[in-house]
């Protein structure tokens, strides 16, 4: 059996390659709109399947929200009766760095979320709202982006 082999290009060591390169000078400076490094300031993660499951998944997200070296808190918003204190213990959350607030009155969870998130006492707020309009998420970006912080919003299905 014979290979046929393709004529072998010379190649140049990285750096001479890149000197090859033609360099356009830059003619306008633009302030990029965004940067690509600045996290975002709303994310949303969504579980399906069975309950246990779900929550096995969440659990090392939450664990590492927990350990952040932030000194502000990880606020969970009306989190789901079944994330209970044992839960929270036995996925190993380093619970003196979590605070757990439910809505009280009228206020909804969306509000007391974009309260918590304004006020910038917490690194990540992290809530249970489904389905979550555009609206919403625009409140809560802009409530994270107003405190520095971070919104997470969990959709367990």
């Amino acid at each position: 059996m014979q290979y046929s082999h393709a004529p072998q290009q010379a190649q140049l060591p990285l750096f001479e390659a890149f000197l090859a390169q033609p360099v356009l000078p830059k003619l306008k400076a633009e302030k990029p709109a965004r940067s690509t490094n600045e996290p975002q300031a709303f994310s949303e993660l969504s579980f399906r399947g069975a309950l246990e499951h779900c929550h096995n998944l969440l659990a090392p997200v939450l664990r590492e929200l927990s350990e952040e070296q932030d000194a502000r808190w990880l606020t969970l918003i009306a989190p789901p009766a079944t994330l209970t204190q044992a839960w929270l213990r036995d996925a190993g959350l380093n619970r003196e760095r979590i605070l757990i607030l439910q809505p009280r009155g009228n206020q909804s969870a969306l509000q007391l979320a974009c309260d918590a998130l304004r006020l910038g006492r917490s690194h990540t707020v992290v809530s249970w709202l489904s389905p979550v309009s555009s609206a919403a998420r625009q409140q809560l970006t802009r409530a994270a982006h107003a405190g520095s912080a971070q919104s997470l919003n969990i959709r367990l299905g």
